[in-house]
């Protein structure tokens, strides 16, 4: 089959569907490659297929050496990286999900196995095989960035305000556009969400930005924030600048934007690869790239200010662009919801919008997906020439993908059979879709092939960090030094006068072969307080931490701090022996001014992650301790439930006792009297039994005269047999109170366990699902006592291998 779909410039997409008989049919779905540049969109709810396809479309377009840009909110497209041709279960193992393998009874190799197999048969049966696998690998080199984030490949956003090519800037429009674009994006970063027309805040960046870039400069966020304090105009309108915006007001937005860029974590947004949109999508050797842009990690301004800058520096490459016929890149982006809404405005929304309408001339074909059709705005979809559409949730979906279908055939001039596709979207089956391209004389229903990459649900920032740590460059293998060599011992570096140093304690011995290396760490120590009058609570604490250092700009990052068991008392002034090995502190480490900077960022970062966490039990009305964890309060509150079932216990026994008591004694004296009535009953039956024997007897071998006597003796056996009969209902009577009896202290035995059950259940502590408390530190609460170098010793093997050498 391979001959058949691998025509250049053609996607393999599946096979045609026959709706009426939900069966598939011997042609496949081969769409023209060209037909994107009109753009398109693909809707379909949660388990319709529409990730499947989107993937299998994506590897099509690198198999084809069409680079992608790729913006991925949720890391479903990482799975892009899972490719592998030779199909091995241990190529599966790594990437599927434990849970899963749990739920169907197999272990995680068990899983990978499985796998491997219903993949390697997929492909199958679709006409694929490993070769294609490594067909698309060698096709393209597959990049996973992360802005924000170090666990991919980070994006330098210092860049992000570079000025627009002259194209761009020589038309209004667009400059006003993208001038506006960034300026919302800057202020949404910073949590304001600014009209472009009301707020002076945007007025403000927006004049900035606008006369930085009609002049060809670029801006980076320190200069903003200094051109904000001194702006380069004196006027705004019609009005002097300090009637518009004064400088004290100007002065709160510039260190509200300096706050940001100082604060812990941002270094990150400064680190890694420039936004430059024509490295991200061909390698220096010109080879495709598909560049993902994972952003799940991403809180919603972080994730708008980025996505805005990243489709304005698309806009800039495609203006440089020569115009064409044929597809050059692709950018696609999942789940759109957020960024193209029908009646907002968000920063992102003029950029897309603008792509949708111009980037065909340049080459660049956009592909949007989302699960609602809603999530778009019309305009837009009226400038989508391709539709993937699978199975929707609601009827209002689908009436609103008519809609927007019926809109893009009248801008085409293609016709349009309402009823028709009605009937055709409402039977669609899971990775069943159909195609409306307004290229094409009529819609198309397809089957989704058999993607080529592995399929594992969206990834995780550890496992996209593995995926990437190729593409960080290989970490470095210190090589023990050849016999016959002595390498040179390195000096202890010398730091500015008045700079705080210290040394951890040496508390191992290391291998014989080993030797004393320090490496610098920046530690902080702090006294501070949690303390709550209402909740009485008034704990002292004292923190130690320390964080690495860095080489880039911002050598220093609290959030990267781990807390550390040490008295600062135990700090030596002085490192163990004299031949230790040292590694070099970066250049702000050696000044002694650096640290009064540090210490305030070390007590900001206090202030912001330090809690005093408490447990609030609802039934029970107690709070922990400050010295209790989760377990000890749990304990604690064990002991109290088992005291307050006692004392309901004690209380429900008084109660119950005296009625028990009584039915006992009354079963008691019920048992004596069956006991007597059994006794009464057999000497009755004895009496009558001797007495009709005697009758018996006389009248056998008695006499005539005897014949009275005999009369008497039988009236006397008959009374005897009546009183037994008497005697025996008696003991039936009487058997019967007593079963009563039983049956009611028993009744009231149960009556009296149920109540103690419920006051069991009642403070049931073990199932009991905390409240939290957390009291955080007042700023005046904490007191830094150190901030300073301090040196951590390690054991350094002859091969380069280390290990701790404090306790």
């Amino acid at each position: 089959m391979s001959e058949t779909y691998e025509k250049l410039g053609a996607f393999y997409l599946g096979k045609q569907y026959d709706l009426s008989q939900n069966e598939l049919r011997d042609e496949l779905l081969l769409y023209d490659s060209k037909d994107l540049l009109t753009h398109g969109v693909c809707f379909g709810m949660t388990g319709s297929g529409k990730t499947g396809l989107s993937v299998c479309l994506l590897e099509e377009a690198l198999i084809d050496g069409i680079p992608v840009i790729a913006i991925d909110p949720k890391g479903d497209l990482a799975n892009l990286l899972l490719n592998f041709p030779n199909l091995r279960p241990k190529d599966f193992e790594p990437w599927v999900q434990e849970s899963t393998a749990r739920q169907k009874g197999l272990t995680k190799k068990e899983f990978a196995s499985n796998q491997a197999a219903l993949w390697k048969k997929g492909i199958g049966q679709w006409g694929q095989d490993g070769e294609r696998i490594q067909k698309l690998r060698d096709s393209a080199e597959f990049s996973i960035y992360t802005p924000g984030s170090e666990a991919g490949l980070p994006v330098s956003m210092l860049k992000s305000f570079n000025a627009p090519s002259e194209e761009l800037r020589n038309d209004r429009e667009q400059m006003r556009d993208r001038v506006q674009a960034a300026s919302s994006s800057i202020l949404g970063l910073m949590g304001i969400d600014a009209d472009p027309v009301q707020s002076r805040e945007h007025i403000l960046l927006s004049l900035i930005l606008d006369k930085a870039w009609r002049a060809g400069r670029n801006l980076s966020l320190p200069q903003v924030i200094q051109q904000i304090q001194k702006p380069p105009v004196e006027r705004v309108g019609v009005f002097e600048l300090e009637d518009f915006y004064p400088a004290g007001d100007r002065m709160g937005l510039a260190m509200a934007l300096n706050n940001l860029l100082a604060s812990p974590g941002f270094e990150v947004w400064m680190q890694g690869e420039a936004l430059d949109l024509d490295k991200m999508l061909y390698t220096p050797e010109g080879k495709p790239r598909i560049s993902i842009f994972s952003i799940a990690h991403l809180g919603d301004a972080e994730r708008m200010f980025f996505v805005s800058s990243l489709l304005g520096e698309t806009l800039s490459w495609m203006r440089r662009q020569s115009g064409t016929t044929s597809l050059r890149a692709m950018l696609y982006m999942d789940e759109i919801y957020g960024y193209l809404p029908p009646t907002a405005n968000p920063p992102s929304k003029k950029p897309l919008m603008t792509l949708m309408k111009q980037a065909r001339a340049f080459g660049l074909g956009v592909l949007l997906s989302t699960q609602n059709p809603k999530d778009l705005d019309y305009k837009a979809l009226s400038n989508a020439g391709t539709w993937f559409i699978g199975r929707l949730q609601t009827d209002r979906d689908r009436d609103r993908v008519l809609d927007g279908l019926e809109g893009a055939a009248a801008g085409s001039g293609a016709e349009f059979d309402r009823q028709e596709m009605e009937n055709q979207i409402s039977g669609l089956d899971k990775r069943v879709f159909l195609l409306y391209n307004v290229h094409d004389d009529r819609p198309t229903a397809f089957h989704t092939r058999w993607a080529l990459s592995y399929l594992s649900g969206p990834l995780t920032r550890e496992q996209i960090e593995v995926l990437m740590a190729d593409h960080k460059g290989a970490a470095v293998v210190v090589e023990a030094p050849a016999a016959d060599t002595v390498p040179d011992e390195p000096a202890r570096p010398s730091l500015g006068d008045g700079v705080p140093e210290y040394f951890l304690p040496v508390d191992s011995l290391g291998p014989a072969d080993a030797k004393l290396a320090y490496e610098p760490v920046l530690m902080g120590a702090s006294r501070l307080r949690f303390s709550d009058v209402r909740k009485k609570v008034d704990e002292p604490r004292e923190i130690v931490a320390w964080t690495p250092f860095d080489d880039g700009p911002t050598p220093v990052d609290w959030e990267h701090a781990e807390e550390i068991e040490i008295d600062p008392g135990d700090l030596e002034p002085e490192p163990r022996g004299s031949s230790a090995e040292y590694s070099a502190p970066p250049k702000q480490a050696q000044r002694v001014r650096s640290y009064k900077t540090w210490e305030k960022r070390f007590a900001t970062w206090i202030y912001a992650n330090q809690r005093l966490t408490l447990y609030k039990c609802a039934q029970l009305k107690q709070v922990s301790r400050p010295s209790e964890d989760e377990r000890a309060f749990r304990i604690r509150l064990e002991h109290l439930a088992r005291e307050k079932r006692d004392a309901l216990a004690d209380k429900l026994r008084k109660r119950y006792v005296p009625k028990i008591a009584r039915l006992d004694d009354r079963v008691r004296k019920a048992q004596q009297r069956v006991q007597k009535e059994k006794e009464q009953a057999k000497t009755s039956v004895l009496q009558s039994t001797f007495s009709i024997g005697a009758t018996v007897l006389g009248a056998l071998f008695g006499n005539k005269l005897a014949s009275a006597t005999n009369v008497r003796r039988a009236g006397t056996a008959a009374r005897a047999i009546s009183r037994a009969g008497r005697e025996r209902s008696d003991v039936g009577r009487a058997a019967e109170n007593l079963e009563a009896l039983e049956q009611q202290l028993a009744d009231l035995q149960v009556e009296f366990d149920e109540e103690v059950a419920t006051t069991e259940d009642a403070i049931d502590v073990l199932n009991e699902e905390f409240e939290t408390v957390q009291i955080r530190p007042k700023k005046t609460d904490i007191q830094v006592r150190i901030c300073a170098l301090v040196w951590m010793p390690y054991w350094k093997g002859p091969s380069g291998s280390r290990e701790q050498a404090w306790g």
